[in-house]
């Protein structure tokens, strides 16, 4: 069984994708990074990606090919703010999974991959936009 399939599956990758971008919707620091026409896009991608890395379907791969997180990302300015309130609004949708849907330690280690991404990310080492 795959840690994807110990999680939830589906049901609690759905869940958390769909917290996270709620709430990005209205964030004023990143959220004007997205796209206004593409918010289901980006929401689709960010759940075939976590999906995908947590032994889900590969989605991702089938649709976007290598996920290439920083070629991906670098035409986004991001600093340690922005990195910082991808993790705040990500630990909030996280918040949002009980413990009997989401034990400790798979929320821990869910965690500690989104803080290794969160930090892959900066590309602008100044604390400004």
């Amino acid at each position: 069984m795959t840690f994807y399939d110990e999680v939830g599956g589906e049901a609690t990758f759905n869940k958390l994708v769909s917290e996270f971008y709620r709430r990005m919707r209205e964030d004023d620091l990143i959220g004007p990074m997205y796209p206004d026409d593409d918010w289901d896009g980006a929401e689709d991608r960010l759940k075939w990606f976590l999906s995908q890395y947590w032994g889900g379907p590969q989605t991702f791969s089938e649709n976007r090919g290598h996920p290439r997180l920083r070629m991906r990302h670098a035409h986004f300015s991001i600093g340690v703010p922005e990195a910082q309130r991808w993790l705040g609004i990500m630990q909030e949708a996280l918040d949002t999974i009980p413990e009997s849907e989401l034990d400790d330690a798979h929320r821990a280690a869910m965690w500690d991959h989104m803080v290794r991404v969160a930090d892959m990310l900066i590309n602008r080492l100044d604390q400004q936009g």
